[in-house]
């Protein structure tokens, strides 16, 4: 059986996690950046400031990468549950997907901006997730790019 990366891209509230959640469930290993700055930090906005995410995600994207590895060259699937806003860093895991031996599949979750706000309105009150404002939802939005032809893909229910 061949091991597969599926490397998601979109904005926070676009499905991401729904659809790496489905693939766990099927034996596919999900890697949560965000689940494990929650675990060290707490929510963002609340927890802690959203000034402190991006230093406080490097660490925590180098561990994952590492374990990345570590799975691929055991022949496991995964799925790797993070945004992978820009292209360069796409670029970045698909070629270290593919160096250790596996293939990987870009799923790409183009959602409008009032279905995302919608969506994070409901995820912003639950206990375990960090909170997302309109203004962060934009800032991000305004240092992605969305994927054009780089292989993506797009699932049925985004």
């Amino acid at each position: 059986m061949e091991t597969v990366v599926y490397l998601l891209t979109g904005l926070p509230g676009s499905g991401k996690t729904t659809y790496a959640k489905a693939l766990e469930r099927r034996g596919v290993v999900r890697l949560s950046v965000d689940e494990r700055v929650v675990a060290r930090r707490g929510r963002l906005g609340k927890d802690y400031p959203e000034s402190e995410h991006l230093a406080l995600l490097g660490g925590v994207i180098d561990e994952v990468r590492r374990e990345l590895v570590g799975l691929v060259e055991a022949g496991r699937s995964v799925v790797l549950d993070h945004g992978l806003g820009t292209k360069i860093e796409r670029d970045a895991y698909k070629q270290l997907v593919t160096t250790h031996g596996a293939n990987w599949r870009l799923v790409h979750f183009p959602v409008p901006r009032h279905e995302l706000l919608r969506r994070l309105a409901i995820r912003n009150d639950e206990a375990d997730s960090g909170l997302i404002s309109p203004s962060t939802l934009d800032w991000i939005a305004e240092h992605s790019e969305e994927p054009v032809d780089e292989g993506e893909e797009t699932p049925d229910f985004a």
